[in-house]
């Protein structure tokens, strides 16, 4: 199967650019390497953090159309169910993945980028989830996710128009967390990952793990889960090393166990 990730790893920081023209669409190939790429990143200890793109003028511009039409019911619903449970997975990867969103981020391709912890985006992009155009309703998790990210009535509306907003407009309603020039969002990701990756790799998997329970717990059992981390990071060798470099002045140097 030809790939249709690109990835290249520089300083502990894999980026992944998807490379399916025209669009980048979310067919079945891109979705099957995307599971076997987050398992070989999770495994792969050298990576600390994940910068995800697209190649050319598209971020990912929706799902493959052409997939749709001798879908079944049950099939269309297999189908939501397969891709629900890999970005379930990337929102709970234990290593941090950043969505820079360099143009077209539609359907399946919004899903994708929400499901990623961090997402940039350039001024030109286009952010939408134009299923109901096609008859359809989101089926990666754009219900969900959405109205997390935005609020429940900004979302409904957003879904309900199926109109595109531009990367200021998603930074204004915290779809994004920032906004940078086209030519410099890969680089401005690639340094935030970097920025990420001189932290200690035990303490990023439970920060995130954390951070994941202010979403799926009540605000008791999240407070709960931070403290039983908070302890778990004190069985690390790198909480010795961070707490002595900050009283000796200088910078810890993580062993990442």
């Amino acid at each position: 199967m030809d790939s249709r990730w690109n990835v290249q790893i520089v300083d502990r920081v894999a980026v992944a650019t998807i490379t399916n023209p025209p669009a980048n669409a979310l067919g079945k190939p891109v979705l099957a390497q995307l599971g076997e790429l987050l398992d070989q990143w999770e495994k792969d200890t050298e990576i600390k953090a994940i910068v995800v793109t697209g190649e050319g003028r598209f971020f990912v511009a929706g799902a493959d159309i052409k997939e749709f039409t001798e879908l079944l019911p049950a099939d269309a619903e297999a189908m939501a169910k397969n891709g629900q449970a890999l970005f379930d997975r990337m929102e709970k990867f234990p290593k941090p993945i950043i969505a820079a969103i360099n143009g077209a981020c539609l359907g399946g391709g919004l899903e994708l980028a929400m499901a990623c912890h961090i997402r940039l985006a350039a001024p030109e992009a286009k952010l939408g989830l134009p299923e109901l155009n096609l008859g359809l309703i989101p089926g990666y998790g754009g219900t969900q996710r959405l109205p997390r990210l935005v609020g429940r009535g900004k979302a409904t509306q957003l879904i309900l128009t199926s109109e595109m907003i531009g990367g200021e407009e998603a930074h204004r309603i915290g779809l994004v967390e920032a906004v940078y020039p086209a030519e410099q969002l890969l680089e401005e990701a690639k340094k935030l990952a970097a920025t990420i990756a001189t932290k200690s790799a035990v303490t990023l998997k439970l920060a995130l793990a954390a951070v994941q329970g202010a979403v799926d717990l009540p605000l008791s059992e999240g407070l709960a889960k931070e403290a039983a981390l908070f302890g778990e990071a004190f069985t690390s060798e790198d909480v010795k090393e961070g707490v002595g470099a900050f009283l000796e002045k200088r910078k810890p140097n993580f062993a990442d166990r």
